[in-house]
């Protein structure tokens, strides 16, 4: 394999952020979360990277709110592999 042509080795990251995140079953459970016809599942937030088009949301995705406050949909077996709640005494 030439130098060209290598195959760069991918670097591991952590986040380190906490997060809010509510778990979206119904409309009212997050006020981001919006009906559209934009969506099979007739549910979309719009997201920082997209403010004109939904993001799709199903029921049982978490809407989680970033650290500038931007809201994003993440499946719920996703969420529960990459986040574990925190517990404040």
């Amino acid at each position: 394999m030439s130098e060209q042509t290598q195959a760069v080795k991918p670097r591991r990251f952590r986040k380190t952020a906490v997060i809010e995140a509510v778990q979206f079953n119904k409309l009212g459970d997050h006020p981001a979360v919006v009906e559209t016809g934009e969506s099979p599942t007739g549910f979309g937030i719009n997201t920082l990277e997209n403010t004109k088009l939904k993001f799709e949301v199903t029921p049982g995705d978490w809407i989680i709110t970033g650290a500038a406050g931007e809201h994003y949909a993440c499946k719920d077996d996703i969420f529960r592999r990459t986040y574990e709640e925190v517990i404040e005494v």
